[in-house]
């Protein structure tokens, strides 16, 4: 069993060189500006210590539109890629946006049910108190119940819970997901505590697999955007 596949536990953005940002066509109807981030599709890094020797992951366009393409294939072993936040940003990032679609949905992938934890597409979201890691993964399955939260895990050094934001279809549409960092944040790790300090935010990862229930898997990642 691949070790992401029920826990990543530092979802290893500490463990990725830093990338720079470079330009890249606006989030559908969010704009840009100097008060965000964006993510090049080029900037992801493959993350070493959770990912096996293939990496199948590439930059595609559609016309003006790049993006990056996963395209997982049994019996491969999982590969995950990670940006992390610059530490001028870590305090300073608001919203965290991005677009995804599903291409070819892993046969019965459910990341809440064990031993099919699979997802046509993942984005994990981390940040870090101390030697605490909090990672929140954002979940495209292909069953199971949208908005479900399951696979929490609590212990000294990391805590995480996985999110099903979609599940089935449709296949080859662009869907836009933003999410409020703090709010996230407090809702899931501090009992929706409005006063809660919030960490700093440290990295966010991408994967897509089907290594649990031995099937093909992929999607597109477009742009990512951090508002500060």
């Amino acid at each position: 069993m691949a070790r992401h596949a029920r826990f990543l536990p530092i979802v290893a953005v500490a463990l990725v060189s830093a990338s720079p940002a470079f330009p890249a066509p606006p989030m559908p109807a969010s704009g840009s500006g100097p008060s965000e981030l964006v993510i090049d599709p080029a900037a992801w890094r493959v993350v070493k210590s959770e990912s096996g020797p293939v990496d199948y992951y590439t930059v595609q366009a559609e016309g003006t539109t790049r993006f990056v393409h996963a395209r997982y294939v049994p019996p491969m072993k999982t590969t995950v890629l990670g940006y992390q936040v610059p530490e001028a940003d870590r305090q300073r990032a608001r919203k965290l946006r991005w677009t995804w679609r599903a291409v070819t949905l892993p046969a019965g992938g459910d990341e809440c049910a064990p031993r099919r934890a699979d997802s046509a597409a993942v984005v994990y979201v981390t940040w870090k108190r101390g030697l605490r890691y909090y990672t929140l993964k954002y979940v495209w399955s292909a069953v199971g119940n949208k908005g479900s939260v399951c696979d929490s895990r609590r212990n000294p050094f990391v805590a995480q819970d996985t999110i099903i934001v979609e599940s089935g279809g449709p296949l080859g549409q662009w869907r836009p997901v933003e999410i409020d960092l703090a709010e996230h944040f407090r809702h899931h790790f501090e009992h929706d505590d409005p006063n809660a300090s919030i960490p700093d935010f440290v990295g966010v990862a991408i994967m897509s697999d089907g290594d649990q229930t031995n099937s093909e898997s992929s999607a597109d990642y477009g742009t990512f955007t951090i508002a500060r």
